[in-house]
């Protein structure tokens, strides 16, 4: 047992009380609720079962997590193939559109030039319009040569 007494730091019921410490004052175990030490290691390895069936559990569920992102990825990835090749359909299509258009513009340029040099451009009206005028000019012309007939006629008696 050790003792520091210095002066008079140590009173009279202190140094009984140091008189009567058993081993430095730390309580001995009692027996009574003591186990054997059979029993008390049986107790660590049934709460390490415990405690290596939740990790075995979390690792199972994480499993089943890990399963389920790889079918989601798989699913995406045909999703994206899908999306991709409906894609790649949209610009054959849109390519295959722009180059009938473009066809089309040019038919559409050569149709207008062969009817500006047939003359096909005009109206109804137009062509109304163009028919009355020739046939205007037709009766003259028919009037004109009845006319010369006529005068053909009178020299004809004359002579």
């Amino acid at each position: 047992m050790k003792r520091l007494v210095v002066g008079s730091m140590v009173t009279p019921k202190c140094d009984g009380w140091f008189r009567k410490r058993v081993n430095d004052n730390v309580p001995r175990p009692s027996l009574e609720n003591t186990r054997p030490m059979v029993e008390q290691l049986q107790i660590t390895p049934s709460e390490l079962e415990i405690i290596k069936q939740d990790f075995e559990k979390k690792i199972s569920e994480l499993g089943k997590k890990i399963e389920q992102l790889e079918e989601e990825k798989i699913h995406l990835r045909l999703d994206a193939d899908v999306q991709r090749s409906e894609a790649e359909k949209w610009r054959k299509g849109k390519t295959k559109a722009e180059e009938d258009l473009d066809s089309l513009k040019t038919n559409y340029k050569k149709l207008r030039l062969s009817m500006r040099t047939a003359g096909l451009r005009k109206t109804s009206e137009k062509w109304r319009h163009e028919i009355r005028e020739e046939k205007t000019k037709a009766d003259r012309w028919e009037r004109k040569f009845r006319e010369a007939q006529a005068r053909n006629e009178d020299l004809e008696e004359i002579f």
